[in-house]
C-alpha cells in the first residue's frame, strides 16, 4: 500500500485553512485592537455569552490545555480584561468577571470578528457553507466511533 504524503491529504487542507484564517483574522484584530489575541477575544465572548463558565469549560471551548488557559487567564488579569476572585461555593475554582476595559474590547470586536467571517468565506454559497459543515461533522464522528 502506497501511504498519500501527508500535504496530499484532506486533514493537511483542514490544518492548513485553519491556521491561516487564524493568522488572517489575528492580524485584524491586532491592528484594531494592538495587545488582544484571538483567543482572548474568545474568551471574554464566551464570557459574556455565558458568565458561569469555569476555566476548564473555557478551555474547552477554544481548544486549549489546562496550563495554556491558565496562563492566558493570567495574562488577561494583568491586561485588566479580567478580574479573579475566588468561587464562594467551590474554593478550588476561581470566578472571572469581564472588567470594564474588557467590555470596552467586547464593544469593538463583533464588527472585526464579522469583518473576518465575511471576508474569508467570500464567494462560498450559504448551500457550500452547510455541506462543508456536514462533511466535517461526518468526519468529527468517524474519529469518535474508535
Amino acid at each position: 500500500m502506497i501511504l498519500a504524503l501527508p500535504s496530499e491529504t484532506v486533514f493537511h487542507t483542514i490544518e492548513s485553512t485553519i491556521k491561516q484564517y487564524r493568522k488572517f483574522a489575528q492580524k485584524n484584530i491586532t491592528k484594531a485592537l494592538p495587545g488582544m489575541t484571538v483567543d482572548q477575544g474568545l474568551v471574554l465572548i464566551f464570557l459574556h455569552e455565558h458568565p458561569e463558565l469555569t476555566q476548564k469549560e473555557i478551555a474547552q471551548l477554544v481548544f486549549k490545555d489546562n496550563a495554556s488557559m491558565t496562563r492566558m487567564i493570567n495574562t488577561m488579569v494583568k491586561k485588566k480584561y479580567l478580574k479573579r476572585s475566588m468561587n464562594e461555593k467551590d474554593r478550588r475554582r476561581y470566578k472571572l468577571k469581564i472588567t470594564p476595559e474588557g467590555k470596552e474590547l467586547l464593544k469593538k470586536l463583533p464588527p472585526i470578528i464579522q469583518k473576518n467571517r465575511s471576508a474569508s468565506l467570500e464567494g462560498i454559497s450559504k448551500k457550500e457553507q452547510d455541506q462543508l459543515t456536514k462533511i466535517l461533522i461526518k468526519i468529527q464522528t468517524n474519529c469518535q466511533k474508535s
